[in-house]
């Protein structure tokens, strides 16, 4: 994953904030860790912060391209699945292109096709493109809400960022909680209404929305909604095309410059995961790495049950043996599982899943060492990054 982060004010110079850009920028470290860029002019400032996965050269952010005599600076966050599409057909449409990043695809896919790129695009995503003639600037998330898009919007400006800490890093946001942040934390948390955040003056972007930001102020519309229609296939053609759209799905999320790997807890989502991908791997003549988590003396009082009859570690050794994978397990230690805890409440910025979310970040922090880019079966950010 990456990080993001802008701060527009078409009524004063903000360009001498520096210590501001760079604590906001700061904040976004353990999303980017391999590179970091900013654009700065008097009135907009966007930031980046890169976890380099494809086009290491050329995928640098904040990334710019002039067409007809406009620039457009874009900060991105995700990955676009239909990248070889896209490029295929801007290409037809006369767009060039100087490397392969699904960056400089979708910044050219708003250059064509405007405010109706989203609808253009397979992929998880956040961006802001800024439209320097036109003095305005394009958000936008994906329909499933995956990566993140925090704001706040005032009379002094609109701030955004891939983490509420971020934008609490600048200071005309306040971290004020009020009755309503109180409820979503105790309430339904590590749940939140869409589009809601604890912080009275954040807000989120919710899936499927995209916005614009110009001397006007900020207008938000969704670009798409789920709908329901009636299933006439039957079961046969069903069957046939789930199993497309699920290889497909995971096939496209194996692009990757950098080592990739999977994690295989053994249940369905991973183990078809996990299957695939080592499919994929081994037409390449390539052998998949896949990550499972344990923990100390877990197999000593593991008592069987109707709802578990077995541990993790038999089915995850039937994966293992039928996929040919080469297989690492992590065992992390309970005490500190418990210690890991507050960082792990800092990492999501709200209250979270107490030691799931512990867990995981010592486990990625494992996996990190060896891998930079985790296939994940939890509908999780699949940029696993610690």
């Amino acid at each position: 994953m990456c990080g993001i982060a802008g701060w527009l004010n078409f009524g004063e110079n903000i360009s001498a904030n520096e210590k501001v850009f760079n604590a906001m920028s700061k904040t976004l470290e353990r999303r980017g860790p391999d590179d970091g860029g900013m654009y700065i002019s008097p009135n907009v400032v966007l930031m980046h912060r890169r976890l380099a996965v494809v086009d290491i050269e050329n995928g640098k952010q904040p990334m710019y391209k002039t067409h007809y005599g406009n620039e457009y600076i874009i900060v991105y966050n995700g990955e676009i699945y239909n990248t070889p599409e896209l490029r295929r057909e801007l290409s037809a449409l006369g767009h060039r292109f100087s490397g392969h990043s699904d960056t400089e695809a979708l910044l050219s896919a708003y250059i064509e096709w405007g405010e109706d790129c989203p609808v253009h695009l397979n992929g998880i995503f956040a961006f802001a493109i800024y439209d320097k003639r036109n003095k305005k600037l394009f958000c936008a998330r994906d329909r499933a809400g995956v990566k993140p898009f925090f704001y706040h919007s005032c009379r002094r400006g609109f701030i955004f960022g891939s983490e509420i800490k971020t934008l609490l890093a600048h200071p005309d946001v306040s971290s004020v909680v009020d009755r309503n942040g109180i409820g979503e934390v105790f309430l339904i948390g590590p749940g939140r209404t869409p589009g809601s955040t604890a912080f009275c003056d954040i807000s989120e972007l919710k899936p499927g929305e995209c916005a614009v930001y110009d001397s006007d102020g900020l207008k938000i519309r969704s670009y798409w909604s789920l709908s329901a229609l009636e299933h006439t296939d039957t079961s046969e053609e069903t069957a046939e095309k789930i199993r497309f759209l699920v290889t497909d799905s995971i096939r496209r999320q194996l692009v990757s410059d950098v080592p990739l790997c999977c994690f295989l807890s053994g249940g369905l989502d991973s183990s078809i995961i996990s299957s695939v991908a080592s499919g994929e791997y081994k037409s390449y003549g390539r052998c998949l790495s896949t990550y499972s988590v344990d923990y100390v003396d877990n197999a000593k009082y593991f008592k069987a049950n109707v709802f578990q009859p077995n541990s993790d570690d038999h089915y995850i050794n039937i994966m293992c043996n039928d996929i040919g994978s080469k297989h690492t397990k992590v065992i992390l230690n309970n005490n500190t599982v418990a210690d890991a805890l507050y960082a792990a409440t800092l990492a999501r910025d709200l209250p979270g899943m107490a030691e799931v979310d512990s867990s995981l970040l010592l486990f990625c922090r494992e996996v990190k060492k060896t891998h930079t880019v985790a296939v994940s079966g939890e509908c999780a950010d699949e940029y696993e990054h610690a």
